[in-house]
């Protein structure tokens, strides 16, 4: 059980990882770290409002696995 977490938390952690670089690949390398001001009050849609989203629950599921994989060790 804890080898099966371990490798989904880890899949999970590299998906979220690609999903938040693909979500900051169009705004430079200065809006990645917050040097774009003009970025934050845009409105998201398309593609990218679905990737944000997309941001948002696999984040939600790493969180809810890493509190498990606490729990079961």
């Amino acid at each position: 059980m804890d080898l099966a977490l371990d490798v989904v938390q880890i899949i999970v952690c590299v998906l979220l990882i690609l999903v938040i670089l693909t979500q900051s690949k169009g705004s430079g390398f200065s809006g990645t770290f917050g040097g774009d001001s003009g970025s934050i009050y845009r409105t998201r849609r398309g593609v990218e409002k679905t990737l944000f989203q997309y941001t948002i629950a696999i984040g939600v599921i790493f969180l809810v696995l890493s509190i498990v994989a606490s729990i079961v060790d």
